[in-house]
């Protein structure tokens, strides 16, 4: 997924599969660094700017404020994005059956008797399911290719016999029929090994790239950016349109034999979009939560601090320095990097859900962003 988008790769991998706390802890990193290189940037001392100011009172207090202002709103904004886990038993029912129905669709998908529960398999069996579809339509259409062939060669045989016996009764219309019959072969030839062409290198993308997800779904567990990571990097949306664009093109060359299994392949990208949508919804949720939890645990520190800093700290007490930086510097920044640890949680949190949530904004085959993509058979070719 990083690779196939236009922006910076490590970016890309910060934004989304870094671990949260350490990306908050990166953050916390920075700001204490900032905090001390203004200081020392600064044309007044620190310590002289306290004798003449209460900026520390002022500074803290602020925090103090923030943070119990802060932590409770979003506290309480997640748990209206979680309100819709509370409802009527009918409104639960609703929910349980269309959930039991999409399983059993996913089923008859996977060709299994029950879908896997664990979400990790559940999306793997899905990706499975594509590449073998991917894989039996070409076949089919191999298969429909070389029958057809074969009875053309039956045909041209018998044809020649004939045009054998008949050679001396032949004019020169017939002769003129004879060239434009193989002119329209010679057509239809092309017309069939472009599509052959166009399906097999569709093909070999998507069971590579099948490939891939699987293994990297592999031991995966729920929770994770792991499962919902992989699931990005399948871009069903672009498959989607490419084997719709495929049937389309080629609508007049595809057999009958063959459009029932690119039928089948579509209905199978469409039950993965399903589903992968199904659990950006569940992993929306389970970060909101961690990141609800993450807040509280660090806001009561945080808080102990900011208190401490307004009712005990003194200025006068902090002496000397530290690899040549002021102690009272380097007190003051760690102070305030602690105070604003849930909010940077907050930031580390949110990058990721709104990286997500701007890469899947469309469901089905809508690509909303600029990348790098494999060329599709043209309508005009």
């Amino acid at each position: 997924m990083a690779e196939r988008s236009t922006g910076s790769t490590w970016k890309q991998r910060v934004l989304l599969e870094t671990d949260r706390r350490m990306l908050a802890a990166g953050l916390m990193a920075a700001v204490f660094l900032a905090i001390v290189a203004a200081s020392a940037a600064a044309p007044t001392p620190f310590r002289s700017l306290m004798r003449s100011t209460d900026v520390i009172h002022t500074l803290f207090q602020a925090l103090t404020t923030a943070l119990i202002t802060g932590v409770t709103l979003v506290v309480s904004i997640n748990s209206l994005v979680l309100s819709q886990e509370l409802g009527a038993v009918d409104d639960q029912r609703e929910r349980l059956d269309g959930a039991m129905e999409f399983r059993e669709s996913v089923a008859d998908t996977i060709d299994e008797p029950v879908s896997p529960a664990d979400p990790a398999s559940f999306i793997a069996a899905l990706v499975d399911a594509c590449a073998d579809r991917a894989t039996a339509f070409r076949d089919a259409l191999d298969q429909s290719t070389t029958g057809v062939d074969d009875a053309a060669d039956a045909a041209d045989a018998a044809d020649a016999a004939d045009d054998a016996d008949a050679a001396d009764a032949a004019d020169d219309a017939d002769a003129a029929d004879a060239a434009d019959d193989a002119d329209a072969d010679d057509a239809n030839d092309a017309d069939a090994d472009d599509l052959f062409q166009d399906v097999d290198d569709f093909v070999t993308d998507l069971t590579t790239h099948a490939d891939r997800v699987c293994d990297d779904l592999s031991g995966a567990q729920f929770g994770t950016y792991a499962v919902i990571g992989a699931a990005l990097d399948f871009n069903y949306s672009w498959k989607m349109f490419q084997a719709r664009r495929i049937g389309t093109v080629h609508a007049d060359a595809i057999p009958e034999a063959a459009r029932e299994a690119h039928e089948e392949l579509i209905a199978a990208l469409e039950q993965f979009g399903l589903a992968r949508e199904h659990f950006k919804t569940l992993y929306f949720q389970w970060e909101l939560i961690a990141l609800s939890r993450a807040m509280l645990y660090t806001a009561v520190p945080a808080l102990i601090v900011t208190i401490s800093m307004l009712l005990f700290f003194d200025t006068a007490v902090v002496g000397g320095s530290i690899l040549g930086i002021d102690a009272l510097v380097i007190a003051v920044a760690a102070a305030t990097t602690i105070a604003v640890t849930p909010f940077l949680l907050l930031v580390s949190f949110l990058l990721r859900i709104a990286t997500m949530a701007r890469r899947t904004l469309a469901i089905g085959p809508f690509v909303l962003r600029q990348a790098d993509r494999t060329s599709v058979p043209d309508a005009d070719e």
